[in-house]
């Protein structure tokens, strides 16, 4: 548990109280008046986001208050790992009724340092858990971590092939199938809109496909968009636009962590993980605008964009996980900044073709706290994505209801019979919030798993 910044020992661990404006004067008053002393001299009255270390007589820690909002839920204390001194702090039961399970999952996300090019300048402090906390939240920080891990990675040590080596390593944990196509495979194979987007880099596109599970259960399939960086292909993004384009492969790290989370609880489901993997690269053989690909599901599209490439990987594999004709499909991917524009960085956009799916993965979002808000398919923008000389554009001239458009587009590749949602994803932090570090991040993923734990428990 010591990757997350948790730990069983408390031994000698420091007294944490939560406290609030409404309730500081009671719990001041109840620890007497040398705390109550401390605190004015500190400036300290509940204050979220604020805290006082209260020494002991010989001068060592003695309690720790620290102000929150309990209505933030899993982040109310979330700031504290990086901010407290090094050691172990247990919550104490004389402040706030917050929940173990919040606060340690909170304190896990807060305490997540990415350390894969240098050492952390300090160590977090350690909150003290019991055994059924630690079932509860163990699962849930590992694939919060995954994802982030994931994401902040370079694309340089974070390509297709590495990408792909993330769902065989999922595999090969949990005693799963795996297979992939890479290269000319893809051709062979009939996934000629990943090849296309994939062919000009020095890396290979490929397909990533882990299965496991009963072939007589219901089955889910999980998609992830894997584009490991976006550079925009011949329609060159600008240099601001290209900047963070390695976290392009966001929507594959929550597929992969959404898979970790169902099999670790072995959920009664056939599941198969689908991670289009390539980079969206500029040479003498990228694809161009005004191409035109014939699709895996025999649907004509026209390039009209070559930076509007998640799609194209997505479509293909789509239309595989249709064949299967599974119970559910679920896609994840970066797709849009206009799914941003309308709903900023915090809020990822859901679409489903089915209300009563979209309403649980709601109703999940509420019961979690990690929030997902649902944008309409509205048929009738599908016209935006007309084509003169094939059977669909891959983005149109208006720059209008793009997260709407482009949901739309992957929506032709789903038979009307198929229930399937798709998650337009962010994946990122563009600054440090409490348990929000700046850099990668999972969001919708403990909604997702909820859903899925009610669907087929």
């Amino acid at each position: 548990m010591d990757a997350w910044s948790m730990t069983k020992d408390a031994d000698g661990a420091t007294p944490l109280i939560a406290v609030d404006r409404a309730n500081f004067a009671a719990v001041a008053d109840a620890l007497g008046a040398t705390v109550r002393r401390w605190c004015a001299a500190n400036g300290f009255a509940g204050e979220a986001g604020r805290f006082v270390l209260v020494p002991d007589a010989d001068g060592a820690a003695g309690v720790v208050l620290a102000g929150c909002d309990a209505r933030e839920g899993v982040f109310a204390l979330a700031s504290l790992p990086p901010r407290l001194p090094e050691g172990r702090y247990t919550l104490d039961a004389r402040g706030l009724a917050l929940d173990a399970g919040d606060v340690a999952l909170g304190w896990a996300l807060g305490a997540y340092q990415f350390t894969r090019y240098r050492k952390p300048a300090r160590k977090p402090a350690q909150l003290v858990i019991d055994d059924a906390v630690a079932a509860r939240v163990e699962a849930l920080a590992a694939a919060a971590y995954q994802v982030r891990d994931l994401v902040n990675t370079p694309t340089e040590d974070m390509g297709p092939a590495e990408l792909a080596g993330a769902v065989r390593a999922l595999a090969e944990r949990h005693g799963a199938q795996y297979r992939e196509w890479v290269g000319d495979e893809l051709l062979a194979a009939n996934f000629p809109t990943i090849h296309a987007v994939g062919r000009a880099s020095h890396r290979a596109p490929r397909l990533a496909e882990l299965t496991a599970g009963s072939a007589g259960a219901p089955h889910l399939v999980l998609v992830g968009k894997g584009v490991c960086f976006d550079t925009g292909g011949l329609d060159i993004k600008p240099s601001d636009g290209m900047r963070w384009m390695k976290k392009d492969m966001g929507g594959a790290a929550h597929a992969i962590a959404l898979a970790s989370l169902v099999l670790a609880a072995k959920l009664p489901v056939r599941l198969t993980l689908l991670v289009p993997a390539v980079e969206n690269a500029i040479a003498g053989n990228a694809y161009r605008p005004g191409e035109v690909v014939t699709t895996r599901a025999g649907i004509s599209v026209e390039v009209d964009n070559t930076d509007a490439e998640g799609r194209l990987v997505l479509c293909d594999a789509l239309a595989y996980a249709a064949e299967h004709k599974p119970d559910l499909i679920l896609d994840f991917a970066t797709l849009t900044g206009a799914a941003r524009v309308a709903l900023g960085p915090d809020l990822p956009a859901l679409f489903a073709n089915r209300d009563d799916v979209a309403g649980a993965l709601l109703e999940a979002a509420q019961a979690t706290r990690d929030p997902l808000w649902r944008l309409p398919l509205w048929r009738p923008y599908l016209a935006m994505l007309d084509s003169h000389v094939a059977d669909l554009a891959n983005a149109g001239a208006s720059r209008h209801a793009g997260a709407i458009t482009a949901a739309l587009y992957l929506e032709r590749f789903v038979p009307d019979a198929q229930a399937w949602a798709h998650l337009d994803v962010y994946s990122w932090n563009d600054a440090d919030k409490p348990g929000r570090p700046r850099g990668g991040e999972a969001q919708g993923l403990r909604a997702y798993f909820e859903f899925l734990r009610r669907r087929y428990s």
